[in-house]
């Protein structure tokens, strides 16, 4: 049983680069395996249509696909362990809402890509900044930092219904929306640079690091009488789970409902204990993304936004993930 958990495991690790190498094979225009290999690796006998597809267009948007689903999974998967609560994912400290409104502030002065995606990174901060420094001057224990968050994610919601309000309804409002239901349309290698630099630097932090996770799931009392520094965890975890989440938003916009049914996933299939659960969560997410992408530029003519697939399978697997968890402390029938 153990072996057949094992191989399961090690194949599961597999997954993601087939799925990538699907992606950068699949979509609308149809690319032989042996020419797209040639594409990336600069034979001159392809087509200049097929290189600039695979490399320009396919590739950066493959990439995008895998660090988003990994960098959500893995910032989910923290938050749980951070709250004590198999519920909650990202939102709950407004870092989408930040994003959310700094991209729309940008779109609204009919900015550029870079400068949207920018903009909607240095939002998301401040959205995270201002949970911080409520929950800095308040004990910073996690009632007061799930409240701060609600707040935050109240105040940018209206600011961001007002940006909606005032925007061109001709041009920058149709942008705005777009940009609210989740797309990587827009991933090119000239944008990608922050969403690769966070991801490299954060997650095999997490990873290096992921054993420690299993000290956020203790109450601040029976930290210190073990002697961890639960405070400092506490806001190392946080940084890197936010800037994880920041940075892909920015990029993708509101991908919802990775954060939360991921680490469900991959703890049904390996338990709670974070060195096994962490890696089989960024697995997950990054497997579920590329396919959902892929899914999303191939499934019609007009390509369907990335939100709304997510949210197609997110609502029934969160209503799995409650009756689970009701069913745990015996209030579900």
């Amino acid at each position: 049983m153990i072996l057949r958990r094992s191989a399961l495991l090690w194949l599961l690790f597999l997954v993601p680069p087939a799925l990538w190498i699907g992606a950068v094979l699949l979509g609308r225009y149809p690319i032989a395996p042996c020419e797209a290999l040639g594409a990336l690796f600069g034979d001159r006998s392809v087509p200049d249509v097929v290189r600039s597809l695979v490399v320009r267009v396919r590739v950066p948007r493959a990439l995008a696909a895998a660090c988003v689903g990994a960098n959500l999974a893995a910032s989910g998967t923290v938050f749980q362990a951070l709250f004590h609560n198999p519920l909650v994912d990202a939102r709950i400290l407004g870092v989408s809402s930040g994003a959310a409104f700094g991209a729309a502030l940008a779109l609204a002065w009919s900015a550029g890509p870079l400068l949207v995606q920018w903009s909607s990174l240095a939002f998301a901060l401040l959205a995270i900044g201002l949970v911080v420094l409520v929950g800095w001057r308040h004990g910073a224990s996690t009632l007061v930092l799930v409240v701060a968050g609600v707040l935050v994610s109240a105040l940018f919601s209206s600011m961001l219904g007002f940006v909606k309000y005032v925007a061109d309804p001709a041009d920058a409002l149709p942008a705005i929306t777009y940009w609210l239901l989740g797309s990587l349309s827009g991933v090119r290698w000239g944008n990608l640079g922050p969403l690769l630099a966070v991801s490299a630097v954060s997650l095999p932090l997490l990873v290096v690091g992921r054993w420690q996770l299993n000290l956020l799931t203790l109450n601040t009392e029976e930290a210190r009488s073990m002697g961890v520094p639960i405070r400092a965890l506490r806001v190392v975890a946080l940084l890197l789970a936010t800037l994880l989440v920041a940075v892909s938003v920015s990029t993708s916009g509101i991908v919802g409902w990775i954060g939360l049914i991921v680490p469900h996933a991959a703890r049904s299939l390996v338990g709670a204990e974070h060195r096994r659960m962490l890696p089989v969560a960024l697995a997950l997410g990054a497997s579920v993304v590329l396919v959902l992408d892929t899914v999303a530029r191939t499934a019609t003519s007009a390509e369907l936004p990335l939100g709304v697939l997510t949210g197609t399978i997110g609502v029934p697997g969160f209503l799995i993930v409650l009756r689970s968890v009701l069913r745990r402390r015996g209030e579900a029938r």
